[in-house]
């Protein structure tokens, strides 16, 4: 197997994992936040918000690991672009940490606190919209940065044909949709989480679904162009 056909592999696998760890870390934390009062109660749910937090890391750290895998791939049509990519991602990881990690830990704490008489009650009638608050527009904010980072990979793709252009087209189509909803959201008129502006999600999310199964099935588009570009990494995904 060339080296650039095993980075598509692990390109593709990270994508998705990237994308099931993310959807299950947020159905996690939004079900706990739905309940009334659920700070409370909320060392029950120590366990589960402890999974999604650790399943939103791996999130982060997939993001990040396809920007590193691809720069060697992407710089050669734009070094700067590339390098902007991978900044981007790293901020990924930075707000994926503090919404879905850090964010949920004060949460636990909080309850410990309620449980054992450290906290007083009237606390946690004040916190629980605070936390709600701060996830609502965490999630805004991630899908903001995600839209800009995914439009760059978008364009990078379709400039160096690694796949398809058909599909670096809907890339760059669901990501500036994915923009413009994220903006709606902010000034109130949609909410991209829920109704009608799940729509906005909908263009990109299809590219990171078709995206990673192409890879994985077929690989990049031009192997023999990408060979020498992969060169650099290769060592790294080779067995021990």
């Amino acid at each position: 197997m060339t080296s650039s056909r095993r980075i598509a592999m692990v390109v593709g696998v990270l994508f998705l994992t990237q994308t099931l760890a993310f959807i299950a870390a947020e159905q996690i934390l939004t079900a706990v936040l739905k309940r009334p009062d659920y700070l409370t109660g909320l060392s029950a749910d120590a366990t589960v918000l402890t999974i999604g937090a650790l399943l939103a890391f791996v999130s982060g750290v997939a993001v990040v690991g396809i920007a590193i895998l691809m720069f060697p791939l992407l710089k050669r049509t734009s070094e700067p672009l590339a390098l902007g990519y991978v900044g981007e991602r790293v901020v990924e990881l930075v707000l994926q940490v503090s919404f879905y990690l850090a964010a949920p830990l004060v949460m636990i704490a909080i309850s410990t606190g309620l449980r054992d008489g450290t906290i007083g009650g009237s606390a946690a009638q004040a916190l629980g919209p605070v936390f709600k608050a701060v996830h609502d527009t965490g999630i805004v904010v991630l899908y903001l940065v995600t839209s800009v980072g995914g439009t760059i990979f978008a364009y990078l793709l379709y400039r160096s044909r690694l796949v398809p252009r058909w599909l670096a087209v809907i890339g760059l189509i669901g990501y500036p949709v994915l923009l413009l909803g994220c903006l709606l959201d902010m000034f109130g008129p949609t909410d991209v989480t829920q109704g009608a502006g799940l729509l906005a999600v909908l263009p990109g999310g299809l590219f990171e679904l078709v995206l990673p199964i192409l890879l994985i099935i077929k690989g990049f588009s031009h192997p023999a162009t990408t060979e020498t570009a992969s060169r650099g990494i290769a060592g790294v995904l080779e067995p021990a």
